[in-house]
């Protein structure tokens, strides 16, 4: 059954008035810029910027993006999804940040807007990419009675508080056995980001020239579950190594962390920073994690690839997880962890379809995230409201415009049927290519266990509680 969705202020006020809907929208907005539509613009009460592009022939859909109003008009995708009749828009994250809660809330702020300049929409989907997959993941759960469907794309669905868990895995790992001389700060992010960034990839460029450093650097990367496949540094596309290729594997590793336009270690560095700042404090803990049992989780290829680099390296595998076990742990401040977990901690409590896509080289928002997304789903017996979909693509978002527009005319047809369409491999590629004329990269795909999910057991009420 459809979740109802309330009427926008602006349907109440017209008929309240008398007036039908569609000629009070007829008027409203001026011309867009650079695209056949007409436009709405101003600012939420909190400052934050939003934007909205309805063209003429409108097919009753909105998309709300988190990003949309920092140059969404101009994108590809914002010309092919008006071509098709949806109306499109959002906010920016300039003003919230890491403020997960708020920003989720601002995109039900930001469709009240839509409404009350364009009328009621018939469908209003919460889409969006990077942190706006995590922002409409959290807006399906949050708001179900404020809209009707809901697109993550290449968000961190393992929660703000898994994913930062699990960066903090990575960082700490590479810390304990390739730079304890260094002074590379794993949490407590100094102001000086981008210096700090440049030592972490200076110093990984380092280890990357010996046997030894890519042995580690292949644990580190194995235990934080980041793909095997990265982008060069002008950001073009690697060849996908071979499952039995163990320095194709280890360079796409060595990529994903320290290499490409969007390394890994630079994120970990920038928006720890920021989160320590907006939280008040650490958020990320690893007290009573065992890393051996993090390398166990790996994917059985990354698993064979590690051990294979010791034993090249002539280094004991068992000695250096015993290095990570005997280190010093990683303490949280209880109450930077409360403000990750009020923005947001998924619970599988889905009353809208949402529909993931997730590219399975992403190095930011990592595969394995996805899983933990739909395993509490299924947990609270909402299975039917779910598909999860992967793109063979590596780097962070790097979707086609067809891929994209594909997933969002399949969520279409969901809300229009009340049933799932195919959302298979094959068809998925297939409406890719009819909608930019490049095929498309989706791919059966099984994710691998995500190995720091939160909450690990029970919930209540999206609040939960850990122990150190």
């Amino acid at each position: 059954m459809r979740f109802p969705r309330l009427l926008g202020a602006a349907v109440v006020a017209v008929l309240a008035a008398g007036l039908p809907a569609t000629a009070q929208a007829a008027e409203a907005g001026t011309p867009c810029p650079g695209v056949a539509a007409r436009c709405v613009d101003g600012q939420l009460t909190d400052g934050t910027p939003y934007t909205f592009a309805k063209p003429a022939r409108w097919n009753g859909a909105v998309l709300v993006d988190l990003d949309f109003a920092a140059g969404g008009l101009a994108s590809p995708l914002t010309a092919s999804l008006l071509d098709r009749g949806y109306a499109v828009g959002g906010t920016t994250r300039t003003i919230t940040g890491w403020n997960i809660a708020k920003a989720i809330d601002n995109q039900a702020a930001a469709l009240g807007r839509f409404e009350t300049a364009f009328g009621h929409a018939r469908y209003a989907i919460a889409e969006g990419r990077s942190m706006g997959g995590m922002v409409a993941a959290g807006v399906a759960q949050v708001h179900p009675g404020r809209f009707d469907a809901a697109i993550p794309m290449c968000g961190g669905l393992g929660g703000a508080v898994g994913q930062w868990n699990q960066k903090l895995d990575t960082v700490f790992t590479l810390k304990t056995l390739l730079f304890q001389d260094k002074a590379l700060p794993v949490t407590g992010i100094p102001a000086d980001v981008p210096g700090l960034q440049q030592q972490w990839v200076s110093a990984m460029t380092s280890a990357q020239t010996t046997a030894a450093g890519k042995a580690r650097i292949a644990l580190a990367a194995a235990i934080g579950q980041l793909p095997g496949w990265g982008l060069a540094a002008d950001g073009s596309a690697t060849p996908v190594p071979a499952g039995r290729d163990v320095d194709g594997v280890e360079q796409g590793m060595f990529l994903a962390l320290a290499g490409g336009p969007l390394p890994y270690l630079g994120q970990a560095v920038s928006s720890r920073r920021a989160i320590e700042q907006v939280a008040g404090g650490n958020p990320s803990w690893n007290t009573g994690v065992d890393y051996a049992r993090q390398l166990s989780m790996a994917a059985p290829g990354q698993q064979d690839v590690v051990r294979r680099l010791y034993e090249r390296a002539g280094l004991d595998l068992r000695a250096d997880l015993g290095r990570l076990a005997a280190e010093p742990r990683v303490h949280a401040d209880p109450a930077a962890v409360r403000f990750l977990e009020r923005g947001i901690v998924f619970t599988g409590d889905l009353r809208i379809p949402v529909l993931t896509v997730n590219g399975t080289g992403d190095q930011i928002s990592t595969v394995a995230q996805q899983q933990s997304y739909g395993a509490l789903v299924r947990q609270a017996g909402n299975e039917s409201l779910l598909r999860q979909t992967y793109v063979q693509t590596a780097g962070h978002c790097t979707y086609t415009t067809g891929e994209q527009q594909g997933a969002i005319d399949r969520m279409l047809t969901r809300l229009r049927t009340g049933h799932w369409p195919d959302t298979a491999p094959r068809t998925m590629n297939a409406l890719a290519a009819a909608a930019d004329g490049v095929r498309g990269r989706y791919l059966p795909y099984a994710p691998p266990r995500f190995n720091r999910m939160y909450p690990a057991v029970g919930f209540a009420q999206n609040r939960f509680s850990f122990r150190q």
